[in-house]
């Protein structure tokens, strides 16, 4: 039996920062596929679109707004309730909550009206996003200041200058600086994961061993090949912003590659198989190391697409990893038991799907690209569509705890 705690005057929306982010988030992932599906749709049917709100050519607003918007919302999500836990610090009260939510979505706004809008402003508006956190998530570290903590800083600094670069094209200001942003943004997600995928994945699977009266074989983790595994992973992300050449990049990438491989492979896939929630956080980590694999395998000239590449980490494994996160910390933090539905099960399978759609599809079959392509985008929005269904009842709803 469980009871509800009394909610305060608040909007429950803003009352904690998975609630407003953790629902946001997967809406906006629904809503930009369905614009990026559209404008595919009209070129796919011969027309020629002769007005799109946004001023920034179509595929960049489509990568921008996934990185950055999407990224962004669960990132902040996700720190605005893990930071206290490690700190012990009181989370964000709800004024701030409210305030970065409506800031983030001026963002989201901004740059899909962006022909209407001056570039400047819109810069402006949608870069300042990650530095409110950023400010916000470093007073509470520092509390009680950790290096591995820390580095969370350092990669939201990453973000933040991936997005200026951005911008400063859109606007203007620098020349050939959006597609290295993109890229540094992207790969900067996909280092946090190396971080973060690499605390929660052996942890949780270490826990419910233990839980299941396992004692022997656990999940194992090496300092050394940790430290390589995410020093690689932030390495490769200014360097494939700047460009050194694909040499410095594909030895980069596949040191990355194979020692997150070698990570994952100590900690005990095979033991959770039966529960979703966990095999979801080896499936998204697995992409990963697939991901930077493949990259290797296009900088050094073995003919794999860099676009099939970068899906393969946008979506598999980010995409894969927040959708898992985001599942898990929803249950963890309002009371409820860390069990996936079979829908969200299925989720987590659609999205891997879409990643190898996305990727081997167009590869395979470049004869068939609008087909891959809104095969892959159908799968993500059904992913995220019962991600919504699922979990805005719960974000939307109090606590539940044990009785006393």
């Amino acid at each position: 039996m469980t009871r509800v705690i009394e909610s305060s005057r608040t909007p429950i929306l803003f009352s904690e920062g998975f609630r407003f982010f953790f629902f946001a988030g997967p809406v906006f992932a629904v809503v930009a596929m369905l614009i990026w599906l559209g404008w595919l749709g009209i070129h796919a049917a011969g027309a020629v679109a002769t007005y799109i709100p946004f001023s920034q050519p179509p595929q960049q607003w489509h990568a921008h707004e996934m990185i950055f918007g999407y990224g962004g919302a669960v990132l902040a999500g996700f720190l605005l309730t893990a930071v206290p836990n490690w700190t012990g610090a009181k989370a964000s009260p709800a004024t701030f909550v409210s305030s970065l939510a409506a800031l983030w979505l001026t963002g989201r706004f901004a740059v899909l009206f962006s022909t209407e809008l001056p570039a400047a402003l819109v810069m402006i508006v949608d870069v300042a996003f990650i530095p409110v956190l950023g400010a916000n998530i470093l007073v509470n570290l520092l509390k009680r200041p950790k290096p591995q903590n820390m580095l969370f800083l350092v990669l939201l600094a990453m973000m933040t200058a991936g997005n200026a670069a951005v911008h400063l094209e859109w606007i203007g200001a620098a020349s050939q600086t959006s597609t290295g942003g993109l890229r540094m943004g992207l790969l900067t997600l996909a280092a946090m994961i190396a971080v973060l995928g690499g605390r929660v994945t052996p942890g949780f699977t270490r826990n419910a061993m233990v839980r299941a009266g396992i004692e022997t074989g656990l999940p194992s983790s090496r300092g050394w090949l940790d430290g390589i595994g995410i020093s690689s992973a932030i390495l490769l992300a200014p360097l494939a912003a700047i460009d050194p050449g694909d040499t410095i990049l594909a030895v980069v990438a596949a040191i990355a590659g194979v020692s997150n491989a070698s990570r994952l492979a100590g900690w005990r896939t095979i033991a959770v198989i039966d529960q979703p929630i966990l095999w979801s956080l080896h499936l998204g980590f697995a992409m990963l190391a697939a991901g930077y694999g493949l990259l290797a395998l296009h900088w050094f000239g073995l003919g794999f697409s860099e676009a099939a590449a970068l899906h393969v980490i946008a979506i598999g494994a980010i995409g894969g990893m927040t959708i898992a996160v985001m599942s898990r910390a929803t249950l963890g933090h309002t009371g409820r038991p860390l069990t996936a539905a079979k829908p969200i099960a299925g989720a987590y399978a659609l999205v891997a799907l879409a990643a190898l759609v996305r990727s081997a599809g167009v590869v395979l079959a470049p004869q068939h690209y609008f087909t891959m392509m809104f095969l892959a985008g159908g799968l993500w929005i059904a992913a995220f569509l019962i991600f919504i269904a699922v979990y805005a009842p719960i974000v939307m709803s109090p606590r539940l705890e044990k009785p006393e």
